[in-house]
């Protein structure tokens, strides 16, 4: 019995030890995801003069200088706009596209239905290239146009794939007792399947939105010409590749008090690209903390099943 309880004593420390082992080591591991932000964050908040001498944990005094120039650039008000507009746009568009149609797969009924699955899967491996891409957006007048950022996007096979498989576990009976009452496909879309398709839903919903605020490369290829229809993303990268400049006009820049014009000799192109990479950032994180429960429930149930 001594002996027993000598090894249930050493089994409960060397698991005490591992659980330790273990938190210290995500610990470490939420540290190093979360501190690139912090730094961003005290680094653009920091009184540009002090700043110079380095800044670790927390800001070096506190200054808004940094965020007030910055929002003072041309055309970011509009881009800001934009972005958002693309992001809530395209989102609505990309969730009701693809549920609708993973819906209509879960159907045998459905004409050419095995074709056109097999060919939506084939996007996910083969693409038409850049230049023929382009080609056919111009053809179609969606260059220079605000509807080239949400339009191609619509549908996304793996998005198509997740709710699709999500779908075919709701129970049957649920829309044969609908489509006995007289509902039709689209009334039992609304109705029955859109409702308790929701984790998924809000799943799709994170990628849809992270992609369109994110999203750069289309603005560069399709709408660069058009300032009107510059998005928040584009804007930061031409910041980041012009920041020196940027730091300049900046610090040459009037209408500001002594002490600011102190501070504005102080600017240099790394606050510049601290700021404005802040600012495209915080937006993601006040929206991921609500959808996370519905992001992992949807990710978790719509891949049981392939």
């Amino acid at each position: 019995m001594a002996h027993s309880q000598v090894l249930t004593k050493r089994e409960s420390a060397a698991s005490n030890l591992f659980d330790w082992f273990i938190y210290i080591l995500f610990g470490i591991d939420a540290l190093l995801c979360i501190y690139p932000f912090w730094y961003m964050l005290i680094y653009s908040i920091s009184d540009p003069i002090k700043v110079s001498a380095g800044v670790y944990l927390l800001p070096r005094g506190f200054s808004l200088f940094n965020l007030q120039k910055v929002f003072e650039l041309k055309g970011i008000g509009s881009a800001v706009l934009i972005s958002a507009l693309r992001t809530v746009v395209g989102t609505g568009l990309t969730v009701f596209a693809c549920s609708f149609l993973g819906y209509l797969f879960t159907k045998r009924e459905m004409p050419g239905r095995s074709f056109l699955y097999r060919m939506l899967i084939i996007t996910m491996y083969v693409g038409g290239g850049l230049i023929p891409t382009y080609l056919i957006y111009k053809s179609y007048g969606l260059t220079n146009n605000f509807w080239v950022y949400v339009l191609p996007s619509m549908v996304s096979a793996y998005n198509v794939i997740l709710i699709k498989t999500y779908i075919e576990q709701i129970p049957a009976s649920l829309e044969e007792s609908a489509m006995i009452d007289g509902a039709g496909y689209f009334r039992v879309y609304i109705s029955i399947i859109f409702p308790l398709s929701l984790p998924i839903v809000a799943t799709i919903s994170v990628f849809a939105a992270v992609g369109q605020w994110n999203s750069w490369f289309d603005n560069h290829i399709y709408n660069a010409g058009t300032e009107s229809l510059t998005t928040l993303q584009y804007l930061l990268y031409n910041f980041l590749n012009e920041s020196e400049r940027l730091a300049q006009i900046l610090r040459d820049s009037g209408n500001i008090s002594d002490a600011q014009a102190a501070a504005s000799r102080q600017l240099t192109p790394k606050g510049v690209r601290m700021t404005i990479t802040l600012i495209v950032t915080i937006p993601i994180f006040l929206v991921y903390p609500y959808m996370q429960k519905y992001f992992i429930k949807g990710i978790m149930i719509g891949a049981v099943k392939g």
